[in-house]
């Protein structure tokens, strides 16, 4: 190459690779992901041919895992796992101790410590999230009971990673490790006693809580809001950006917690506003890149010579995932009383590990609390587990149908009553959220319906002329136009009337009607004098918006002018006044 470009390079590569594995991948019918792991083996140092740059590819994974973690937030429903909060709470959390306890006996076995058989165990206790989405959809089981209490198991495991991620520096010198570097590169004081070390730990994370709680509703919409209204998709898509990469950095700087529970806590704040549909929308295809990025990154780490070094570790680490993890879950979801179907099911999701084990095997190993060979080892589970997920699926499949062949329909099927509950709680979830879609929908519907000039408008844009809209009120007797002053603001009446007072005559205007607009297309000065009559409510946009939004959309331009020339026209003919009135 004639200039030296690692990062073109590196990036160039990554995605072309990327996206020939995964492709290949997809036409085995396997997720992706598996692709992805595989074209970072090709450009590791374990392999021959190109070398992609490390530190540069482990920097884009960190954004991968901001972006990630970012996505797990945004996407992060209260209401769905309080639907489920009663087994995939105390599922979950069960599964994470008693995998995490084989896991680390394993690790024990072959003569680690006790601090690399928690990272594993941990690692291997966790499923992808984003290989289970994947399945779920395929089979559709989304919106099922079975897979709604998949979907949030994994919600609870990812919360308890989060979790994990906060703790395991401040526990890594008491485990055998060292304690990690600050965010601006100094390393915390060390030697004092733990459960100081965890007080601060804590309190760091319970003061940025606090503050992204507290500040962010109130700042995190009034961003995007002002982004939304210019208009521009990439200044809105940056703003998403900024956002959470802000937070996420923001946080490891001021509060010295990890950038994946920065972005975490971004993705949460976002999730509840009116934005966080959109925010998804637009940010999703950068979100993919770096994801993908990320998983490249981690298949680089991956050396595959394990798999004839150890083969017994391997096979160990397959079989825990595979079936330690799904007995497990298998034999709480009968211990709580629910339908052997449904432990079926989420055992298959279950049976593989994905991001979340990356993102804390990575953490171990800079901690020096997990041996390369662990890494190796976690990465080489992911790779089979997840090539092997759709087999854990078919035979979950097989015996449900087996058992369904064989139980009499006599008697009530095993944990009905409690299944039975667990579909009306869901039925509620799901009608609060439908509530929720319908009154957004109900209010562009009643904006179009009070303003019929708006029908012309796409929904997309409907919704943002909402954004644009500045709600105001006025009692009766308040001068809302006043005749002569510049016109800087054009007004829809929601509710309520106002009278308009041109070339001696007063014309009453109701609900549906808007006025002010003449000004804004022609400059000249306002020729009525406007008070409202009644209560009022208005919509108002000023100047900027409209000239910004009529400018995109100059059909609804060319309506207004023709509207506001016919107005004109009528007013010095002096014919119906009830046409004139709009004159201002």
């Amino acid at each position: 190459m004639p200039h030296d470009v690692p990062l073109i390079a590196t990036v160039s590569i990554a995605f072309g690779l990327a996206f020939a594995c995964g492709f290949l991948a997809d036409r085995l019918r396997l997720p992706p992901l598996v692709g992805y792991l595989v074209a970072g083996i090709f450009v590791g140092p374990f392999t021959p041919g190109f070398v992609a740059d490390g530190g540069l590819a482990g920097q884009l994974a960190e954004m991968g895992v901001i972006l990630l973690m970012f996505g797990v937030g945004l996407h992060f429903s209260a209401s769905d796992l309080l639907a489920v909060k009663g087994i995939a709470i105390p599922g979950a959390v069960g599964q994470i101790l008693l995998a995490t306890l084989l896991g680390a006996g394993l690790a024990v076995s072959w003569g680690w410590s006790v601090g690399a058989g928690i990272v594993l165990g941990l690692s291997l206790s966790v499923a992808s999230t984003v290989v289970l989405l994947k399945a779920l959809e395929e089979r559709n089981l989304l919106n099922a009971p079975d897979g709604r209490v998949a979907i949030g198991w994994l919600i609870v495991e990812d919360l308890a990673m989060v979790l994990a991620l906060v703790l395991l520096p401040a526990f890594a010198e008491a485990l055998g490790g060292h304690a990690p570097g600050g965010a601006s590169g100094h390393a915390p004081a060390a030697g004092g006693p733990i459960w100081l070390t965890l007080a601060v730990t804590l309190g760091k994370v319970a003061a940025f809580a606090a503050v992204a709680v507290l500040l962010g509703p109130r700042v995190v919409p009034w961003l995007l809001a002002k982004a939304a209204r210019t208009g521009s998709r990439e200044l809105f898509t940056l703003s998403v950006l900024a956002v959470a990469l802000g937070i996420a950095y923001g946080s490891a700087v001021l509060f010295g917690v990890s950038f994946a529970l920065g972005a975490f806590f971004a993705g949460v704040v976002l999730s509840e506003s009116r934005f966080s549909h959109k925010a998804a929308a637009e940010s999703l295809p950068l979100q993919d890149a770096f994801s993908v990025l990320f998983f490249v990154s981690v298949g680089m780490l991956f050396d595959p010579s394990i798999l004839v070094r150890e083969p017994l570790a391997v096979l160990a680490v397959l079989a825990l995932i595979l079936f330690g993890k799904s007995v497990i879950a298998f034999g709480i979801v009968l211990l709580l009383r629910y339908p052997v179907g449904m432990g079926l099911t989420v055992s298959a999701s279950l049976a593989q590990i994905g991001e979340f084990s990356f993102i804390l095997a990575g953490l171990g190993l800079s901690l020096g609390l997990l041996p390369p060979e662990g890494r190796d080892l976690i990465l080489a589970g992911a790779l089979l587990s997840i090539t092997l997920n759709p087999l854990a699926f078919l035979a979950a499949e097989l015996i449900r149908k087996r058992l369904q062949a064989r139980r009499s329909g006599d008697h009530a099927p095993y944990g009905r009553q409690n299944f039975d509950n667990l579909q009306r709680g869901l039925a509620d979830a799901r009608r609060r959220a439908e509530e929720r879609e319908r009154a957004r929908g109900l209010e562009i519907q009643e904006l179009v319906e009070t303003f019929p000039v708006l029908s012309m408008l796409d929904h997309y844009d409907q919704e943002r002329l909402l954004l644009l809209f500045q709600p105001r009120s006025a009692p009766p007797g308040e001068r809302v136009i006043r005749r002569g002053e510049r016109g800087s603001e054009m007004f829809f009446i929601s509710t309520g009337a106002v009278e308009v007072a041109a070339a001696g005559r007063a014309i009453r205007l109701e609900a549906g009607a808007f006025f002010g607009e003449m000004a804004l297309l022609s400059g000249t000065r306002r020729n009525a004098d406007v008070t409202a009559i009644d209560y009022c409510r208005f919509l108002v946009l000023d100047r900027r918006d409209f000239n910004q939004f009529t400018a995109q959309h100059p059909t609804l331009r060319a309506a207004f002018i023709d509207m506001a020339h016919q107005r004109q026209t009528m007013n010095q003919k002096n014919s119906d006044p009830a046409e004139a009135a709009q004159a201002s």
